[in-house]
């Protein structure tokens, strides 16, 4: 009976662990790509931090159009009071007042904002949509590897990359997803390095191909889980208090792995309980506040460690929700929605359109950026991957300075 890696990893002694990691082997065998890149990752230490809005974000109470009038008609209820929120220059869009810890960002343009983020024939399923935000595809196409797997295909890692992604705080793989992609799932450092030591010895090879590469996948996780234990060991203090909250704590363990130099490619975060339809305006602040005082702190570390300008975080969610307030104090599933992206070389500002209260489709907001202009953003301006797919499709946002 063939077996597959799903199976090996519910039977065996690696059950417990927090690993996603099918290819962690053969890096040195990978067809060598755009020297760009590998200069990106290796000379610049590039990093790039995923922060997973689940739930679907409520964009118009986040980027509010507090000045017109249509947005106070749709959600009488929702509608946020003009004179608390926090205004984005002289135009009539301001943040939610709960996102102030971002507003010294703001102030300093390392924070641009992407408005009406979204794509053609939009879903509003939870799974199917993030299916699609997460492996860049169009709405009518279904793939089964992330929209960075794809990105990184063929590109050759430096030696001392611990891993492709590390997943912070559980989840899915989501854009990391692919069989040539090396990612660990890690709850805390700890714990990896505690259960990866408290493996019993590997029964030697074996003649079962799939099980011989799963023993050797074990052997390779011991030795990034060693790798990332000595490079916390000599790491710096941050001497910074982070927020209790989840959010918080795996900003923490980003920041910290960042500073102590573990080299790896992205760090993916998340935050949920966005699927706002009923109290949402209770909830929502509470989210956003976490989720602010989260990424500012995030920062001051960074900037404090000496690692800003090698950072570039984004936020992303399934959809937006309805123009319109529902009847139960919420929002329902949606559409477009606005975007967040920080670091040391991002040049702050706006970027897109807001979209048009007056011209909805099927009382929805029609989006006004592509969702994979930021990954092409990413791909072609942070990674130095103009061949990608994503690159050349869509043009980047712009919103990096010449010098990342």
């Amino acid at each position: 009976m063939a077996i597959n890696r799903r199976q090996f990893m519910k039977a065996g002694s690696l059950a417990c662990l927090p690993l996603l990691a099918p290819g962690l082997r053969g890096w040195s065998q990978t067809v060598p790509g755009d020297e760009a890149f590998t200069a990106a990752l290796q000379e610049k230490g590039r990093i790039l931090v995923l922060v997973e809005l689940q739930g679907g974000n409520d964009g118009l109470n986040t980027v509010v159009p507090y000045l017109d009038d249509r947005y106070r008609e749709l959600r009488p209820r929702l509608a946020l009071p003009g004179d608390g929120v926090l205004p984005l220059g002289e135009g009539e869009l301001a943040l939610h007042p709960a996102l102030r810890p971002l507003m010294s960002d703001w102030d300093d343009q390392e924070l641009a904002i992407t408005l009406g983020v979204g794509y053609p024939s939009p879903n509003r399923s939870h799974f199917r949509s993030i299916a699609i935000w997460e492996s860049g595809s169009d709405s009518d196409e279904v793939r089964e590897r992330g929209w960075i797997a794809q990105a990184l295909s063929g590109q050759t890692r430096p030696d001392d990359l611990a891993a492709d992604g590390l997943i912070v705080g559980g989840g899915d793989a989501g854009p990391l997803a692919g069989p040539e992609m090396a990612n660990i799932t890690i709850a805390n450092p700890d714990d990896l390095a505690r259960r990866a030591k408290a493996l019993p010895p590997a029964p030697g090879s074996s003649p079962h191909k799939a099980l011989g590469h799963l023993l050797e996948v074990r052997e390779d996780l011991i030795r990034a889980a060693a790798a990332i234990e000595e490079k916390r060991k000599n790491a710096p203090k941050l001497g910074i208090d982070f927020p209790s909250t989840r959010i918080g704590k795996q900003c923490q363990v980003a920041a910290e792995l960042i500073a102590a130099g573990v080299s790896c490619s992205v760090l993916k975060l998340h935050l949920g309980g966005f699927d706002t339809h009923t109290n949402q305006l209770q909830n929502h602040a509470r989210l956003l506040g976490q989720l602010a005082a989260a990424l500012s702190t995030f920062r001051r570390a960074m900037k404090k460690s000496g690692n800003w300008d090698r950072v570039l975080l984004m936020t992303y969610s399934e959809f937006g929700r309805r123009a319109a307030e529902n009847g139960s104090g919420g929002t329902d599933h949606g559409t477009a929605a606005p975007h967040f992206l920080m670091g040391g070389r991002v040049k702050g500002g706006l970027y897109g359109e807001q979209p048009d209260l007056g011209n909805l489709s099927k009382k929805d907001l029609v989006f006004t950026t592509d969702y994979r202009r930021i990954y092409s953003t990413v791909a072609r301006e942070w990674w130095k991957l103009p061949s990608s797919e994503i690159s050349q499709r869509f043009a980047p946002l712009g919103c990096l300075t010449s010098e990342a």
